[in-house]
């Protein structure tokens, strides 16, 4: 039965990672009323229930997670197999799958990738944008991006941007009825807009550094965002005062739009890297897009 129905389990592997047919048909390629007839042909030849399903989602029963358990690492092996040894082909191929934050995406991917991937058609780059610190591994990512002081230790990290530093930028209609703060202290009796970390759920941090005198200021604001384009436009609309990343501001600050507070006091610290699992056994499709992202200085 097992070497007759390999793509059932596979199909069911899918269902039970998405946690939706809808997901699992689109990225399967067939549709969802054929994947359910698959995964109810798998139930009936085991003689097991294998999901519970409900209007809004769909979730492995015990016997599920077991068989989930059991051949889905199974079914990963073969997939890295397989995939080694379609390397042996004359060209580089694969899919390779990134998670970004849209401001690294934009800037940095995006623009190295429209080079690379033209001349190699058989590699396909799918990108993520999110702000959370996504675990690559379970969320089967093939690398991430980050900046490079939250990277965790036990991944490689490759770098695929120059240094940044953080500006303090307000409009001019916001400073027309404020004081302009001469330290950091100072924006206690601003209003800034705050930005929530999706992943640990708290506000980020405005961290300043002059000399030896290092300070973590936690600001408060009628404003609060998950990601910096919301943050842009909140400040452009003199909303109150933003921390975001200078590259991201610097134009609306040359041209009258923001002005910059705090810059002797916003230090440099290591831009964007690629990072992936230490234990990756890197294929040639994903050196090379590693190698073209690759930032030389």
């Amino acid at each position: 039965m097992v070497r007759d129905n390999l793509n059932d389990f596979a199909a069911f592997v899918t269902v039970a990672r998405e946690g939706s047919f809808t997901r699992a048909a689109a990225q399967l390629g067939v549709s969802q009323s054929a994947l359910s007839q698959t995964i109810r042909g798998l139930e009936e030849r085991l003689g097991l229930r294998l999901f519970t399903r409900t209007t809004r989602r769909v979730a492995p029963t015990d016997a599920g997670e077991r068989l989930l358990a059991t051949i889905g690492p199974r079914l990963d092996g073969i997939e890295s197999d397989l995939a080694a040894l379609r390397e042996l082909r004359d060209k580089p191929a694969g899919s390779i799958r990134i998670t970004a934050s849209e401001h690294a995406a934009d800037t940095l991917l995006l623009p190295k990738l429209v080079k690379l991937l033209p001349e190699h058609p058989d590699i396909k780059v799918e990108i993520s944008t999110d702000y959370r610190m996504v675990d690559i591994v379970e969320q089967r990512f093939d690398a991430g991006v980050r900046l490079g002081e939250y990277i965790a230790k036990d991944m490689i990290a490759a770098r695929i941007g120059p240094d940044v530093r953080m500006a303090v930028v307000g409009a001019p209609a916001y400073f027309a009825r404020r004081p302009i703060p001469k330290k950091p202290q100072d924006l206690m009796e601003h209003d800034c807009i705050n930005v929530r970390l999706p992943t640990h759920g708290g506000l980020l941090p405005w961290d300043f550094k002059k000399g030896r005198h290092q300070l973590n200021v936690r600001v408060d604001g009628t404003l609060i965002f998950n990601g910096y384009p919301q943050v842009i436009k909140a400040v452009l609309a003199g909303m109150g005062l933003a921390f975001a990343l200078e590259e991201a501001v610097q134009q609306h600050i040359a041209e009258g739009r923001l002005v910059r507070v705090l810059e002797d006091w916003c230090h440099v610290f290591p831009g964007y890297h690629l990072y992936y699992p230490s234990r990756r056994q890197p294929s040639s499709a994903f050196a090379l897009v590693v190698e073209a992202l690759r930032y030389h200085g």
